[in-house]
């Protein structure tokens, strides 16, 4: 009985995920990233290392993304990596249907730091600070990286999905 040879057996055409616009227009011109499968609504996600964000915010700046439309973090759990999360639209003369894309950062739990966005587009100052206050994703080159929602003093992040709440709460210069 011979041995027969075992053969990649070619993925199916649909399963694939391809990369959309944006993604193919950052490759071409020798930005790193990775197309990750698009959101429920088909918009595009594209994934960037920390050292990559800058220029590919600037890139995409260029292409035309002239509005930060949401910038938050996620959390993937205990023990996993935190996410910081930019919804870019095209605010021009198309109002009804506007060209999207959504970029994620993945970070260490451990070590959350990522270039503040601030100076592409200046509405990320208090989402990046509110970022920074509940997950405790630290954005170097904000102007301001202090808590807004949260005491100063306050110790945590309140939404990782690992913090644990205080039993009590003092009011302070509540009255």
């Amino acid at each position: 009985m011979a041995e027969e040879e075992s053969k990649p057996v070619p993925a199916a055409e649909d399963s694939l995920v391809k990369a959309g616009q944006v993604s193919q227009w950052l490759a071409e011109n020798g930005f790193e990233h990775e197309f990750l499968e698009p959101d429920k609504n088909g918009v595009e996600i594209i994934k960037v290392e920390p050292d990559f964000l800058l220029p590919t915010a600037t890139a995409l700046y260029a292409y035309g993304f002239n509005y930060l439309q949401f910038q938050s973090g996620i959390d993937l759990g205990p023990g996993q990596d935190l996410v910081s999360v930019y919804h870019l639209i095209k605010v021009g003369d198309n109002a009804d249907k506007p060209e999207e894309v959504r970029v994620k950062v993945f970070l260490p739990r451990e070590n959350p730091v990522v270039p503040s966005v601030y100076w592409i587009w200046k509405t990320a100052d208090w989402q990046e600070r509110e970022s920074y206050d509940m997950f405790g994703i630290i954005y170097e080159g904000h102007p301001n990286l202090k808590r807004i929602l949260m005491p100063e003093d306050w110790v945590g992040w309140p939404l990782r999905k690992d913090y644990i709440s205080p039993d009590f709460y003092e009011l302070q210069d509540a009255y």
